[in-house]
């Protein structure tokens, strides 16, 4: 693409700012907590008639306990040409009518709103910059195949399947979640999330007139969380957080049964099998304690790939058309280009900067929105080759 043609992207965008914005704020209006799947059918029926709009053919998949996904693809494509993936979520973790609370706050650098940052602004972008591509009539060598779905924030349990089909068949992902930091680094590479639950079960015995009958599952789980922690490598980003105990009934009363939630995170599969090995073959220290291990890891790293890394410099250097400095990072928390890194080149935090993602400040700056919508146009309308 010449500077000059990049340059007409960014106009014309500048020229629908109104209509990007008013766009954005029904978004946010229309609240949709991942665990209200009743929540979402306003902001799913929204984003089915934007995409229809565009001449997409947009199917909408019910879940069984989330609001489910939507899924399209241009109504004319080229038979077996080669696809690149525009991923998005709908979901927020904010509960209905935060809004009273926190309401949309506009002024003439920044928007407030519940899950403005994370990631209603990143759907805008997906919408606007499909909507750019058509008028302007800028070709598209990559057929867009696009997935929103409803339950990332928690897990993405009911879409990971379609996510794993369309990305195996894709020559390359744009995942629409925040940039890191108010640089806007792009995220090249994602620890992976394991969570494992660790249960003990002891034997009860009143803790004052026959203490030495009783099993104490508390004292048990004591032993395994000094051993959990010492799996901590911060020099490889290792992290092994107990984040959640719980047991006993009573202070009279010897703990008949303990429990642990473990938060797990790694920057690569060797030492995700590692850990995973290293938590699921815990044995009793009390031959009189049970034992039970549950988990695994939701979210695999995305590793900083070749495949990722050429996409990423690609990126760069398609920025430079519109006299933006990129930056790479690698981000603590998951999403779903953790998922799609494992079968195709992937790109994340393509969505727009701000600040606040869960936090009651949540916003994005306007001018952002404008910059990284242009740059996701110039992304999707790139050649084939990376």
């Amino acid at each position: 693409m010449e500077k000059s043609e990049a340059k007409h992207i960014e106009s014309y965008l500048k020229e629908n700012q109104e209509s990007m914005i008013l766009f954005l704020k029904k978004l946010v209006e229309a609240e949709s907590p991942s665990t209200d799947a009743n929540s979402q059918v306003n902001i799913m029926n929204m984003l089915k008639l934007a995409l229809e709009e565009l001449n997409y053919y947009v199917l909408y998949v019910p879940g069984k306990k989330t609001g489910g996904y939507l899924f399209a693809r241009p109504l004319k494509r080229l038979k077996n040409n080669p696809i690149q993936f525009m991923l998005g979520h709908c979901d927020t973790v904010w509960e209905m009518n935060t809004i009273k609370e926190m309401p949309i706050v506009h002024d003439n650098i920044k928007i407030t709103g519940p899950g403005i940052f994370d990631m209603k602004a990143g759907l805008t972008q997906m919408i606007y910059s499909l909507r750019t591509i058509r008028d302007l009539k800028i070709n598209c060598p990559l057929t867009p195949v696009i997935i929103i779905n409803s339950d990332e924030e928690i897990g993405s349990k009911e879409s990971t399947n379609a996510i794993k089909n369309i990305s195996k068949i894709a020559n390359r992902a744009f995942i629409l979640e925040p940039p890191l930091g108010l640089k806007g680094k792009l995220k090249t590479a994602r620890k992976g999330i394991g969570r494992f639950t660790l249960t003990i079960k002891g034997k009860p015995a009143h803790a004052g007139l026959n203490p030495d009958m009783g099993v104490s599952a508390i004292v048990e789980l004591s032993y395994h969380i000094q051993h959990l922690f010492s799996l901590n490598d911060f020099k490889k980003g290792i992290t092994v957080n107990i984040g959640m105990i719980e047991g006993g009934t009573s202070a009279n009363v010897i703990a008949a049964e303990s429990r642990a939630v473990i938060d797990v995170r790694v920057h690569n599969n060797k030492d995700a099998e590692f850990i995973t090995k290293e938590i699921l073959n815990l044995k009793p220290i009390n031959e009189d304690i049970e034992l039970l291990v549950e988990g695994y890891f939701g979210r695999p790293p995305m590793e900083k790939t070749n495949r990722n890394q050429k996409l990423w410099k690609m990126a760069k250097n398609l920025g430079e058309l519109i006299g933006l400095e990129l930056e790479e990072a690698t981000a603590g928390g998951g999403s779903d280009g953790n998922t799609t890194s494992l079968f195709t080149a992937t790109l994340d935090g393509l969505g727009t900067i701000g600040d606040g993602a869960h936090a009651r400040h949540e916003f994005i700056f306007i001018d952002k929105l404008i910059e990284r919508t242009a740059l996701l146009t110039i992304l999707l309308t790139a050649n084939k080759n990376l």
